[in-house]
């Protein structure tokens, strides 16, 4: 969990500069390499390690140690294969797919660039499950740090070397027309060298690692190997895969429909007409999605540990241990996403202006957005602990199905919404998305469990979160009238509606949170 964060505050690290270097239309190319990779990656390599780790789990419980190596070498060798198969795929694509994203072939040398991360990706993969099924989790987690260091480090410097010297790049690229398609190539690089990373220092880490042998007569056949590998795998695969079309979802309908229909916003200085769709569609995806994705990181950690508890409530059969498990995984996620909502909603232009002083067009351009899609983030941060709690109830399917509704919804949203309200359409749309998610996942859930959860606690945590925001609001006007610093309105009204919150979360909500556990 310490390395999942830390690796997230890195990715930050790297993604709010490089917004603040590229701009708008740079990071229209960069997040159009990044809207056909992430579909392939989670195919290839999402769930992988689970499936790798459970198999290496059962062999090494049993004391079958010849078994644990071969699974290790079999996942190798197999998801290697498939890894460069999905690396020669993107670089096949690049080209074709850059037209039909933008119109234009500039984002090809982007998409090439982050296609070995695929490989790579598997092999990392397969050696952080290795680990993990023998209980050992911290190569997984020096290896996350390493892979977060290497990106942000490389994917910066490589990208303002390319802006600092466009002469070296017409010398050595001279059918690259737009420095801005290049600086983008050169981050995008850095994600590749960042896995490469990883890769070569978990091959360091087995250098130095004597693992347990056994000559036990019984060892797994590649062929068996390989199938239980898949049906682990693959419907996690492909799960992650539906979640991640909701980007590909944005880039097309924003960029074709704001092509097609135009945009109430003019051009800024220095963006062409032609260049506006790709600099909103780059502005919202590099800012706007950027500070959306930050509270939901925390919470997806609340499912690994529900997961557990409600497995074991519900085989038991203790209702009341599984409808105190339920709300207060719920709870937590409503009590921490809330006011983190509600206070990037309040003080967005103070948030955006901190976070990117360098693109004060593109960062207020994404004030009203990003006010749209916090919503959206309250549900999907509650969502994330209802997907485990529906596999822990033996409904493993139902988070794929639950979100192949919800990226239609998301698709015909962007459809109906952006021709009328432009880039705030699709940030709308992206609530309305993860609100039928949670409303769906929510329904599922009660009935396969078979229980009822009392909504008031999760009233008084809006009530709560409604007076944080006022709290916050009156703050910050009080302190720009008196001509306070930028830095000065957000970190006292933050401070302020987070003591409001605070106060009453404990007097309301955590009344609510003993009783339950008096009674369970």
């Amino acid at each position: 969990m310490v390395s999942a964060a830390a690796a997230k505050l890195l990715g930050a690290f790297f993604k709010i500069p490089l917004t603040n270097i590229l701009g708008g239309v740079g990071m229209g190319y960069f997040s159009c390499a990044y809207s056909l990779f992430m579909p392939v990656y989670s195919l290839t390599v999402t769930g992988l390690s689970s499936a790798v780790a459970r198999m290496t789990a059962q062999s090494t419980a049993l004391g079958m140690y010849a078994n644990t190596a071969k699974i290790r070498r079999t996942a190798l060798g197999i998801f290697s294969l498939v890894g460069l198969i999905g690396s020669l795929l993107i670089i096949l694509l690049a080209k074709p797919f850059s037209i039909y994203s933008t119109g234009s072939s500039e984002a090809a040398a982007a998409v090439a660039m982050i296609a070995p991360a695929v490989l790579f990706g598997c092999i990392t993969a397969v050696e952080r499950g290795c680990y993990e099924g023998m209980s050992n989790m911290y190569p997984t987690a020096l290896s996350q740090v390493v892979e977060g260091v290497v990106k942000a480090a490389a994917g910066l410097l490589l990208c303002g070397y390319v802006l600092k010297n466009p002469q070296v790049i017409e010398k050595y690229f001279p059918y690259v027309t737009d420095v801005r398609a290049a600086a983008a190539a050169a981050g995008i690089l850095g994600v590749t060298l960042s896995t490469l990373g990883a890769a070569v220092f978990l091959a360091a880490v087995r250098l130095f690692t004597k693992l347990p042998e056994g000559g036990e007569s019984y060892v797994m056949s590649r062929k068996a190997i390989v199938r239980e590998l898949a049906a682990t795998a693959a419907p996690v695969g492909v799960s992650a895969l539906v979640t991640n079309l909701t980007a590909l979802i944005d880039m097309w309908t924003v960029i074709g429909c704001i092509s097609c229909f135009g945009s109430s916003i003019a051009a800024p200085e220095g963006v062409s007409a032609a260049e506006l769709p790709y600099f909103i569609y780059g502005s919202f995806a590099g800012i706007a999605l950027t500070v959306f994705n930050l509270v939901p990181s925390v919470t997806n950690m609340l499912g690994k540990g529900a997961l557990t508890c409600i497995t074991s409530a519900y085989e038991s059969k203790d209702r009341k241990a599984l409808e105190y498990g339920t709300s207060q995984a719920l709870l937590t996620a409503a009590v921490i996403s809330v006011p983190a909502a509600v206070g990037i909603g309040v003080l967005a232009p103070e948030i955006l202006g901190f976070l990117y002083p360098q693109q004060s067009d593109e960062a207020a351009f994404c004030v009203n957005s990003l006010r749209w899609l916090m919503a959206g983030m309250v549900c999907l941060c509650v969502s994330y602990p209802l997907f485990s709690m529906l596999q822990a109830v033996g409904k493993p399917s139902a988070p794929l199905k639950i979100t192949l509704i919800g990226t239609a919804v998301k698709l015909a949203g962007n459809l109906i919404f952006i021709p009328f309200m432009g880039v705030d359409g699709a940030a709308f749309s992206t609530s309305l998305c993860y609100g039928t998610v949670l409303a769906i996942s929510l329904k599922v859930y009660i009935k396969a469990a078979d229980l009822h959860i009392s909504a008031a606690p999760f009233g008084k945590v809006l009530y709560s979160g409604a007076m944080c925001g006022g709290a916050a609001y009156l703050t910050a006007s009080l302190l720009k009238n008196a001509g306070a610093s930028l830095i000065g309105v957000m970190g006292v009204s933050a401070a302020v509606g987070g003591a409001v919150y605070l106060v009453l979360i404990a007097a309301l909500v955590g009344k609510v949170s003993i009783k339950r556990r008096e009674r369970a």
